[in-house]
């Protein structure tokens, strides 16, 4: 994906034959890819407090398998329930929050972030670090 300052987007995980590949976990520079559909998502301010967790608190080197404290969880979750996500139903136009998927906690790290959305499970993505 392209690098760019302050936007986020979600790969949906869905059959379309289109793969999306991604850089992540800060200076660990782990590649990554999933099949679906991308769709750029909102969150007044999360861009910068993502980074502030992923870069700053964890000095941003990734935390590929990293066990997660409890308030670091309640924390990440925060910021992925501040996202909004608008459904691909064209009939419900109301943004919905992303919801963070923690039966894949141990695949999160910095610019990949596993998230449940409306459309299905989904990765959160942003520009990396290194």
């Amino acid at each position: 994906m392209a690098d760019g300052a302050g936007w986020l987007y979600v790969v949906v995980r869905a059959k379309t034959g289109v793969v999306y590949r991604h850089q992540y976990g800060g200076t660990a520079c782990r590649q990554g890819e999933a099949e679906g559909f991308l769709v750029p998502v909102l969150g007044p301010g999360s861009y910068v407090q993502l980074r502030e967790l992923f870069e700053g608190q964890f000095g941003g080197a990734g935390v590929w398998h990293y066990r997660w404290r409890d308030k670091e969880i309640e924390s990440l979750c925060e910021l992925v329930e501040g996202i909004d996500y608008w459904a691909s139903d064209a009939l419900n136009a109301t943004p919905h929050p992303l919801r963070l998927d923690v039966r894949h906690l141990s695949d999160a790290d910095e610019a990949w972030v596993p998230v449940l959305t409306p459309d299905g499970p989904g990765i959160l993505v942003w520009s990396n670090s290194d």
